[in-house]
């Protein structure tokens, strides 16, 4: 794969941030920065926790790798939607891989799961996602791990599935797309939305009017790194050190102060996936 070029680094937060969700080892793919390369860009800027995420068995094993060689990091383990969907038959023998990784120390959650109905069209696809949805929900449950979701075009079946299955005790809504309509149902259930670069762009006044609705003890920030780039960038691969280009934004839609947006946000990560990691 050719690398793309990062953009600069934006002013440093006044205080610290959590990357409630990234994928460090796919920024380095897109754009040839290390992992060690990437977190110090984070923590130049104040940017001193993050979550790194699995979507699949690899990559959640090496979550869980990258948990116990970088303090500041700790591991989400889980089949993504759509790969759970392009498994087919061999979707239990993946998930029977991944369930002894839940176990680790390193691990604060399960997922990204969830629904995909963008990318996965077709009805065996969808029926296998929700099995895998429903698994994952489970083993949150049974371990106390907090259940990270990922819906696209999916808000209605995303609660169904979960009122079916049961809430666990901590429910993180990834790259939160609804409006403040469904933000109310999610927090319903007691669930932290999670806003990325998209809060950003011009069109998604409906996200704006969500994140200006949650409650302030709900709220986190992530950059789902490598995507998701916020503005000016957006197009341009993402980091964690491009997060408080979101924050500013997040606190400007709230009508914050920067320093009171970053503490909010940055309790609200250790809420949800707990504390005693990182800075």
């Amino acid at each position: 794969m050719t690398t793309r070029p990062l953009p600069p680094a934006p002013e440093p937060l006044p205080r610290p941030v959590t990357d409630a969700h990234t994928h460090l080892l796919s920024t380095q793919e897109f754009s040839g920065l290390a992992v060690a390369d990437a977190l110090a860009a984070a923590r130049a800027v104040n940017v001193t926790r993050l979550v790194e995420v699995g979507v699949d068995v690899a990559s959640s094993r090496a979550a869980v790798a990258l948990s116990e060689t970088h303090p500041e990091v700790v591991a989400n383990i889980a089949i993504h939607p759509n790969d759970a969907a392009r498994l087919g038959v061999n979707l239990a023998g993946a998930l029977a891989e991944l369930e002894p990784l839940a176990a680790h120390p390193g691990v604060r959650g399960i997922g990204e799961t969830g629904l995909d109905y963008f990318r996965t069209t077709d009805a065996a696809g969808r029926a296998l996602q929700r099995e895998s949805f429903t698994w994952h929900i489970r083993l949150a449950q049974r371990t106390g791990a907090t259940l990270v979701i990922h819906d696209r075009d999916a808000h209605d079946d995303v609660l169904a599935v979960l009122d079916e299955a049961g809430v666990p005790e901590r429910v993180v809504m990834h790259c939160f797309s609804g409006d403040a309509a469904f933000a109310a149902e999610c927090v319903a259930r007691g669930a932290w939305l999670s806003f990325p670069g998209t809060l950003t762009f011009k069109p998604n006044e409906a996200l704006r009017e969500a994140a200006r609705a949650v409650p302030a003890d709900r709220l986190l920030v992530e950059t789902d790194a490598p995507y998701l780039t916020p503005m000016p960038f957006r197009g341009k691969p993402n980091s964690s050190y491009l997060l408080p280009l979101t924050v500013a934004f997040l606190a400007g839609v709230r009508g914050l102060g920067l320093g009171d947006c970053c503490d909010l946000v940055n309790d609200n990560a250790a809420a949800a996936f707990g504390g005693g990691w990182g800075a």
